[in-house]
């Protein structure tokens, strides 16, 4: 039976309460809210933090709203929170395409947005989404709150710019008019991690594209995401033709690597037709609003 090393245990009462207990403990002091990726690990000893905090009563780390233009989405959002929000499938449905694709309904039901952004994994979905829509991330720690681009969030895998005494609290997306987005996902089965996954941002003037974000996941996208594709789709006709390049450029990009999921070609193959897809989903999205 595989069981943790010990730790100890401490429920945090308020933001301020638990960046003071990862302060005082350092860095073997963790976070835990929905505990899907930290508490396996754990059992396996590939962590052995000395102590908790607890998180999960932290409320003000909740919600999702629509305020400046932006959607605001609480760091302790559960997945199925996002999945079934009004608010986020008016203005980013993406999010709800990758909701639905992410492992199954116990994970969703107290996995969090802000969990899943931490953990860092190169194969999870939410990075590769929130980075095509190039939202910011708002961590808090002892000398007050700062802003970090999703796109600078990442310092490689399961690493983030989130300090030791730090907490993400917040996901904002920016909610400019005329934009579309979508996400896809190819995996061996339901819940399963990406073989591999695309999402696009896409906001039209008169059927040219004005601006465009690309989020892929599982492919070993530096950043999670194609700029040089990205920047390709800048004023373009959004037709068939623009999103086939654009997924030719992001395939010839990415590194993938060969696993038990598939070749390297493989894998860029399906890159260069979820990026098609997902950006002629988006296209006919945004032209819907």
């Amino acid at each position: 039976m595989q069981v943790p090393a010990h730790f100890e245990y401490q429920r945090a009462t308020d933001v301020e309460h638990a960046v003071a207990l990862l302060t005082r403990h350092g860095p073997e002091c963790r976070l835990v809210a929905g505990g899907h990726s930290l508490i396996p690990m754990m059992k396996l000893r590939l962590a052995q933090p000395e102590m908790l905090v607890d998180i999960n009563e932290l409320t003000e780390l909740a919600g999702i709203e629509v305020r400046d233009s932006e959607l605001r989405i609480g760091a302790l959002t559960r997945h199925t929170e996002l999945l079934e929000s009004p608010l986020v499938a008016e203005h980013v449905p993406m999010l709800v395409d990758a909701e639905r694709v992410i492992a199954d309904p116990v994970v969703r039901n107290r996995g969090t947005v802000g969990g899943s952004l931490c953990q860092a994994d190169p194969s999870e979905d939410l990075s590769g989404a929130f980075t095509a829509l190039r939202a910011t991330a708002v961590i808090r720690g002892g000398s007050g709150e700062r802003t970090v681009p999703v796109r600078e969030f990442f310092d490689g895998p399961y690493r983030t710019a989130v300090g030791a005494a730090e907490v993400l609290v917040e996901l904002r997306v920016p909610l400019p008019p005329g934009t579309g987005s979508a996400y896809l996902k190819v995996n061996r089965r339901a819940g399963d991690w990406a073989v591999a996954a695309a999402g696009a941002v896409v906001r039209l003037r008169a059927g040219t594209i004005v601006d465009a974000g690309l989020g892929l996941t599982a492919v070993g996208a530096p950043q999670f995401t194609a700029p040089d594709a990205e920047r390709y789709l800048h004023g373009r006709a959004a037709d068939p033709a623009a999103f086939a390049e654009a997924g030719r450029i992001a395939a010839t990009t990415c590194r993938p690597v060969a696993d038990q999921r598939g070749p390297v070609e493989y894998k860029r193959h399906l890159v260069s037709e979820l990026v098609a897809r997902a950006l002629d989903r988006a296209t006919a999205r945004a032209a819907q609003r």
